[in-house]
């Protein structure tokens, strides 16, 4: 509930929040959405949808993958240690799902979703071509935690889409219009807000400007100076 409304710094204004407190839980929304391709030693394959992953560490490049283990594709990545992250799009949306909610012992998603296997470089499971970014990952570590367990994996090579590069070769992942998930519903990514460090940025910027302003102020008011 919204109680009152206050001013924590100038020129912003923020409503006061009243919360509830509910039961232990995961609430860390929205997730990044990706299909999963997977293999096992004898040369079968699926997809599965996950939300819980994502990147642990920088240097070296490791990711993480959570699954339960009752899903069909969890004792393939245990037997051959290795996944492939595909990321998802607004495109892909209806593929995203299916391959969340139907079991690969069941249907072959790459055929239901007209999807395209294609071989990656460093592991036996095929990447999915019509996702933006694939990323091929070697397990380094398994972790049983309850419901699910975490795949820690190394990342062993990263194929981006050059339909979404500019002639600098700058990749623009945006253009791809990428998907998001939070409490069971897919969003895609909306209107960019700023770029890492705007916050500080936009202040200084703020400042040189000023001082432009004052200079040119100067300049227009003292006809001598030689500014």
């Amino acid at each position: 509930m919204i109680s009152q409304t206050r001013s924590r710094k100038k020129g912003t204004v923020y409503r006061e929040m009243r919360k509830q407190i509910w039961k232990p839980g995961n609430m860390i929304y929205p997730l990044p959405v990706v299909m999963i391709s997977v293999c096992d030693k004898k040369g079968n394959d699926n997809i599965i949808t996950v939300a819980w992953t994502g990147t642990i560490c920088t240097n070296p490049p490791m990711v993480y993958i959570s699954i339960r283990p009752e899903r069909y594709s969890y004792d393939m990545i245990k037997e051959s240690c290795e996944f492939v992250i595909n990321l998802t799009t607004k495109e892909l949306a209806y593929a995203t799902d299916y391959c969340g909610v139907r079991s690969g012992r069941d249907v072959d998603k790459f055929k239901a979703m007209n999807l395209t296997r294609t071989k990656g470089e460093y592991v036996n499971c095929p990447m999915i071509e019509e996702s933006p970014v694939n990323i091929e990952c070697k397990v380094t570590e398994i972790k049983e935690l309850g419901s699910h367990d975490m795949f820690i994996a190394e990342v062993l090579a990263v194929h981006a889409g050059e339909k979404y590069m500019d002639t600098k070769g700058k990749f623009h992942l945006s253009q791809s219009q990428p998907i998001v998930y939070s409490h069971g519903e897919y969003y895609d990514m909306g209107e960019l807000l700023g770029t890492f460090g705007y916050s500080v940025r936009k202040k200084h910027k703020k400042i040189l400007a000023s001082k432009a302003v004052n200079k040119s102020s100067i300049q227009m008011t003292n006809p001598d100076s030689t500014l």
